[in-house]
């Protein structure tokens, strides 16, 4: 390949490409011309962190503005609240640990498990902003990671509503309410019906007084 470009063969497009010209300017000798062509056409851009922590019912909000849907792969997601009382009732069939541990948790806290992902990674310039935030699933967000929608090739798909699908918050809600023996001591199912509670008053969804 170095003899190619050396040679005179056509340079790749894109940011093969850029690289590909550096190293002709390299080979000429000319390490200044490199490095102006690198910082015009493909500059180095620090990545920052993001550290923020979401409330429940921060997330529901969101949640409940996409209807539950994973915005990149357009899958129904369940409330986390649901997923995790799921696995209080069913434990061997639909296990979960409490530290992530995938051996002993079922894949779908990967696959169903809504989390806020930012369109524009913080990390790449994006803001730490509702506008920016979106659902997606606990599997699509740590393979997006920090990269962008371009560099992935991955597609927004519409946002739904959560009167086609709540993702099971209002089951989660009725069968608190009618058993709230099941529920007592657990309390990561606790603040997740609360939350889920709260939000789906704010939404409308429920009676202000249930």
């Amino acid at each position: 390949m170095v003899d190619d470009i050396v040679a005179g063969a056509p340079v790749p497009a894109g940011k093969a490409g850029v690289l590909a010209r550096v190293c002709e300017e390299l080979t000429a000798g000319d390490r200044s011309a490199g490095e102006q062509i690198l910082r015009a056409e493909y500059p180095f851009a620090p990545a920052g962190k993001a550290n923020r922590r979401y409330t429940e019912r921060e997330c529901l909000r969101v949640f409940y503005r996409d209807g539950f849907l994973d915005r990149y792969s357009g899958t129904q997601l369940v409330n986390p609240g649901a997923l995790r009382l799921l696995s209080v009732l069913l434990p061997d069939a639909f296990p979960a640990d409490p530290h992530w541990n995938m051996e002993r948790s079922h894949i779908g806290f990967w696959e169903l498990f809504p989390t806020i992902d930012h369109i524009v990674p913080i990390a790449r310039g994006g803001v730490d902003d509702s506008a920016n935030w979106v659902t997606t699933s606990m599997l699509r967000n740590s393979a997006k990671a920090h990269w962008t929608l371009d560099e992935l090739n991955w597609q927004m798909v519409p946002a739904g509503t959560a009167g086609e699908w709540d993702g099971l918050s209002g089951w989660l809600i009725e069968y608190a309410a009618a058993h709230p023996d099941q529920i007592a001591g657990n309390k990561y199912v606790g603040r997740w019906l609360s939350a889920t509670t709260a939000v789906a008053r704010e939404q409308a969804l429920i009676d202000p007084v249930s």
